[in-house]
């Protein structure tokens, strides 16, 4: 299959394939999403298979306008309502109860729940509106692998599997959405996976508390939001996270084990190690925000590297803000490996 890249000027092309069944990955402000018709059954199969993703994995239906949930979801809540208001088009995802059999049960799992968003990409609400129907759009990779901030992502993984890559330039944030459980009306609202919109943001919205959930899916039971269950984020390399204080006994150990090292960190850290290690992805500056940002396409780069790596360090950062977020990924990469003096 020919993999073509659409530009702004073939947005109704790339949304007549969608109409069609097939697949087109789009830009988000998050991570590129492999996107299909949620209303096309067979289609949103193609994704399962295209991504080797589970099929009890459920998948996030993107909008063009808050309006269109209410088609597959009766009464939105008030709180509902503002949160939509606050904060769409961006990077939130909403669970709502749904009409029954108002969405294919491979788009929700077989849960009596979906989940919702509207991406804060123009071409992207462009491509839904053109396409007229919601679209599936989990991260464009290889499943479990770094998720795609970018057009060469999606083409290494995808090329030649999908119909098209809609072209919208790279990331601003590089960490998916915030995911949050409103299904049920009188309960407080959970966060089932951090992103760049924080409890802190959410419980000044809503002038209530918001939960964080930290539980771990059992392999039995089925994930409400993406992220949940499954191994998420991992190159092929080795990923061991790096607190501040130990990144000299880290390098010295990586040295007499005369271990190739690739390390992921801003300016202040990358300087220090940069003569003790193989290769370096420097974030732009050393705040969470940067650290989020790069994270996948550091993964990416240095795995992929021609210095043969056998090991990535990888900076941690507090879990505040939208570090939360980037240590929800980086831990899932690392299989939650910190270094620990020898």
């Amino acid at each position: 299959m020919e993999t073509k890249i659409f530009d702004q000027q073939h947005i109704a092309e790339a949304a007549a394939v969608i109409a069609n069944g097939g697949l087109v990955a789009f830009p988000t402000e998050t991570v590129y999403g492999l996107g299909a018709s949620a209303l096309l059954p067979d289609a949103v199969a193609q994704v399962y298979q295209v991504k080797g993703r589970p099929s009890d994995n459920p998948l996030i239906v993107h909008v063009a306008a808050p309006t269109q949930v209410e088609t597959y979801v009766d009464n939105l809540s008030p709180m509902a309502k503002q949160l939509m208001q606050t904060f769409w088009p961006g990077p939130l995802t909403l669970i709502f109860n749904i009409k029954p059999n108002s969405l294919p049960s491979i788009v929700t799992g077989g849960l009596p729940t979906a989940a919702f968003r509207m991406p804060d990409h123009p071409q992207t609400v462009a491509l839904i509106q053109q396409a007229q129907q919601p679209l599936v759009g989990p991260s464009a990779n290889t499943s479990g692998k770094p998720s795609p901030t970018s057009v060469d992502h999606v083409w290494h993984d995808l090329h030649g599997k999908i119909a098209g890559i809609l072209d919208g330039g790279a990331t601003r944030i590089g960490v998916e959405s915030t995911v949050l459980d409103l299904s049920d009306p009188s309960g407080t609202p959970i966060i089932l996976r951090p992103g760049a919109i924080t409890k802190e943001q959410l419980e000044a919205v809503l002038e209530r508390d918001v939960l964080l959930d930290k539980h771990l899916v059992s392999a039995g039971e089925t994930p409400k939001a993406p992220g949940m269950k499954y191994k998420h984020y991992a190159p092929n390399t080795r990923v061991m996270m790096v607190r501040d204080a130990d990144w000299a006994a880290a390098t010295a150990w990586a040295q007499a084990n005369h271990f190739k090292v690739g390390v992921l960190a801003g300016p202040t850290i990358a300087e220090r190690v940069r003569t003790e290690t193989a290769a370096v992805y420097q974030y732009f500056n050393d705040s969470a925000e940067a650290a989020a940002r790069g994270l996948f396409a550091g993964l990416r780069a240095l795995d992929e590297s021609t210095a043969g790596l056998d090991l990535l360090f990888a900076a941690a950062f507090p879990e505040e803000g939208i570090g939360a977020a980037y240590m929800n990924r980086l831990k899932k990469a690392a299989n939650h490996e910190y270094f620990q003096e020898k």
